[in-house]
């Protein structure tokens, strides 16, 4: 197997996406090799190929919502062989002994790698990472709309399943984009009662068909005021600065508000506003056997991402769909290299 791997690369802060070729090295005793076949494209890529959070290296090769077929597996690896059809999400690796590893929380563990920071990620032939973080995609999942459940899907998967979330719970999702369409679909196969509040009406038509029982304007503090005290839950998918007194005001006794957009602006908080037991909290994707379970979650009950697909040799037109902001919901790379 050899070490040359092509892949597609910006340059500089908002630069170009042009073929690139580099040496990965050997490949280590606890890494696989994975063949992407389909690559979705985040907001994240987008920012950190912009360096919008100061943490990008040049050239930088984005994508980490790959899916695809290990083509070759060290010496040590677990769990994942050759010809498995894998995905691989924002984390590459963990170093397996801390507390939070041995506990089942390697999302949070201290060493983890991220897929495309200070590292090559997706947006190319190959890819790499610790075989604990190539996740084994169910037989009958459509792995041409899989890429996105790495990111977006276990973003607000994880909520839902970490804070033991009831189906008789009444559920908000703020923001129906990327993150949001997928999060209206989980409430709603979760069992939960599921409200959709977005800025435009037009699609509530679209938004009921994913799953929303009710639709609310996410800027209208007439309408928030007639929900107040109903929901369990408020998924906030933005990454812009809402009302947030007011959508306290809406949570139930003991309810959460958990903020899944980046937010650059801080959220004013007031003890009254919180007294009753209420909550703000937030999340990053999800450790491996929650992957998993996403997983098995989305095969049982038929959840996936919209999605526009393009070949990866047109990236740059897909990032400029992705920059006008009518990309819906989910734009996905099929491999041409």
């Amino acid at each position: 197997m050899g070490n040359k791997i092509k892949a597609y690369a910006a340059s500089e802060p908002k630069g170009k996406f042009e073929p690139f070729e580099f040496d990965a090295g050997e490949l280590g005793d606890e890494q696989v090799e994975i063949k992407v076949l389909w690559c979705g494209i985040c907001h994240s890529d987008l920012s950190m190929r912009n360096n919008d959070w100061q943490m990008t290296e040049y050239p930088f090769v984005g994508g980490h919502e790959a899916v695809g077929e290990i083509v070759a597996a060290g010496a040590n690896v677990k769990g994942v062989k050759v010809g498995d059809k894998v995905g691989l999400g924002w984390n590459s690796g963990s170093c397996g002994h801390c507390e939070q590893c041995i506990s089942g929380n390697q999302i949070m563990c201290r060493d983890l790698e991220q897929t495309i920071v200070n590292r090559h990620g997706s947006f190319a032939e190959k890819v790499r990472c610790h075989w604990s973080w190539a996740i084994k995609l169910p037989d009958e999942m459509d792995i041409s709309k899989a890429g996105p459940l790495f990111c977006d899907g276990i973003t607000v998967f994880n909520p839902l399943y970490q804070y033991g979330i009831s189906p008789t719970d009444k559920v908000g999702v703020i923001g129906i984009g990327g993150l949001g369409h997928l999060a209206v679909q989980f409430a709603d196969k979760w069992g939960c009662e599921v409200t959709a509040f977005s800025s435009n009406p037009g699609k509530t038509e679209e938004l009921k068909n994913l799953g929303a029982d009710f639709v609310v304007n996410s800027r209208s503090d007439e309408e928030l005021e007639k929900v107040k005290g109903k929901f369990d839950l408020i998924l906030s998918t933005v990454n812009v600065t809402l009302n947030w007194e007011l959508y306290l005001q809406t949570l139930a006794p003991k309810g959460r508000l958990h903020i899944l957009g980046a937010l650059t602006e801080p959220i004013p908080l007031q003890t009254f506003s919180i007294i009753k037991q209420k909550a703000v909290s937030s999340t990053a994707t999800g450790s491996p056997t929650v992957v998993s379970k996403m997983l098995e979650f989305c095969a049982r009950h038929d959840v996936k991402a919209v999605t526009e697909i393009f070949p990866m040799s047109k990236i740059n037109q897909a990032f400029e769909h992705l920059e006008s902001g009518k990309a819906r919901y989910r734009i996905v790379l099929q491999n041409d290299i």
